[in-house]
């Protein structure tokens, strides 16, 4: 398993279309991906799972990442958090 914590830094936090996004691009690795965020743990693949939790701009949150695509998912999962502009 591997971990790493990023803030969120979209202005909007993880709303309907950059959740839906993460979501979609989440789906296409094997492994499992969670967000860890406020001591609840989130199916990154759920869309209505991430809108659940409410996570809002600047906000930390810990992705894991478990199985045989974990480093890739991981990369890709820190790439699209960094790359929501809004």
């Amino acid at each position: 398993m591997v971990r790493q914590t990023i803030t969120i830094t979209n202005p909007t936090g993880l709303h309907m279309r950059p959740a839906a996004v993460f979501a979609q691009e989440m789906d296409k690795f094997k492994c499992d991906v969670h967000i860890r965020y406020k001591g609840s743990r989130v199916n990154a693949k759920s869309l209505l799972s991430i809108i659940a939790a409410v996570i809002k701009c600047g906000a930390e949150v810990a992705i894991e990442c478990e199985g045989e695509d974990e480093l890739e998912a991981m990369n890709k999962a820190i790439e699209l958090i960094e790359g929501f502009t809004e």
